[in-house]
């Protein structure tokens, strides 16, 4: 078994049991799984360890097996289930699970198994003129109802009563303009965070862009597309990001997960904090800190796997149920900067998938 620091992908030429693709914002924490379950049959080229988790970005293609099962990088939730869907049709069996942080929307063939929870917060750039908290309404569906919150109404492009706004007249936070961004078409973060605040995250709203001020793809938890200020541009960037990916990032140096928050901040929503010092602490210091579950903006997080698997030795020991492996290493699960799931291990979202 090995150590609980993150890895991007398994180390070159290894092999493992349970193949994971897809979501940006639990790529580490798997990662951190990977580095510490141990598998009870090490076969071919594996170094003893169960789950390899590949990243979702980084060199292209990536070979998942021994021999053959060379696929394209799946970049987000979404193409880590297309991924997996691709390979069930083709039989190929390359690819386990798909990691996803959405939950399933439709029907279809594939089980959502839930491991932990995160919160999705609104960040903007260190030095922010904007203020520390900002309001949202989970119930807002009138464009009137939107208005009174400031994340619905500046995702939504609307004035402060509830009128559209013209093209090239951005929303604005107490006199300040504030461009709107989104990750990449496909990520997890990106169709949540559609849902919550109720605009489509296939058509975006005209304010609201999947592109940086630099024309660089917005990259889904990546401080970098944080790029307009108040002094040059007379206006600021906003964008949704994981907090317990923004967590794993802020302890680099013990998690080993690579720092891009690039000056990322988190804000307040409705006067709550993203983290929190987990119960029952307080504890013997350092404190840790995780996803607060009380956050306005919380998701379950999966590992997505074919209904038909869900009773594999290997499938069941690793993802099903509160005894599972993943479940009971909940000491990996908050170091990476979720919050426990009390729903770990459910297989009642069987049956469905994510588009």
């Amino acid at each position: 078994m090995g150590t609980v620091t993150a890895q991007a992908d398994p180390p070159a030429g290894v092999h493992r049991t349970l193949v994971g693709v897809g979501s940006d914002t639990t790529q580490d924490v798997l990662n951190g799984l990977g580095n510490t379950i141990a598998d009870p049959n090490p076969t071919g080229t594996s170094d003893g360890n169960l789950i390899a988790s590949y990243d979702a970005t980084g060199t292209t293609p990536i070979q998942t097996r021994d021999s053959g099962c060379t696929i394209p990088r799946p970049d987000g939730a979404g193409a880590g289930v297309n991924a997996l869907r691709a390979d069930i049709a083709a039989r190929t069996h390359c690819i386990d699970f798909a990691r996803s942080s959405s939950a399933p929307n439709t029907t279809g063939q594939f089980t959502f198994i839930p491991f932990a929870l995160d919160a999705v917060a609104p960040t903007v750039k260190t030095g922010t003129a904007l203020p520390s908290n900002l309001t949202y309404s989970a119930t807002a569906t009138t464009n009137a109802q939107k208005a009174a919150s400031d994340l619905n109404r500046i995702y939504n492009c609307l004035d402060t009563a509830g009128n559209l706004l013209p093209a090239g007249t951005y929303p604005t936070i107490n006199g300040i303009t504030v461009h709107p961004l989104v990750p990449q078409a496909g990520s997890g973060t990106r169709k949540y965070w559609a849902s919550m605040l109720g605009f489509n995250a296939t058509t975006l709203p005209w304010c609201v862009s999947d592109t940086a001020k630099n024309g660089n793809q917005v990259q889904e938890n990546n401080g970098n597309a944080l790029q307009r200020t108040a002094a040059v541009d007379h206006a600021e960037d906003i964008t949704p990001f994981s907090v317990a990916q923004w967590i794993a990032q802020s302890n680099h140096a013990t998690t080993g997960v690579t720092d891009r928050r690039n000056g990322a901040t988190p804000l307040n929503v409705d006067w709550e904090p993203p983290g929190t010092i987990p119960a029952p602490c307080p504890c013997p210091g350092p404190y840790p800190i995780t996803t607060n579950p009380q956050f306005p903006l919380t998701t379950e997080v999966y590992n997505v796997i074919p209904d038909s698997r869900t009773n594999e030795t290997f499938t069941k020991d690793t993802f099903v149920g509160s005894a599972s492996k993943v479940c009971k290493a909940t000491t990996v699960i908050n170091l990476y900067g979720f919050a426990t799931d009390t729903n770990c291990g459910s297989t009642a979202l069987s049956g469905r998938d994510l588009t």
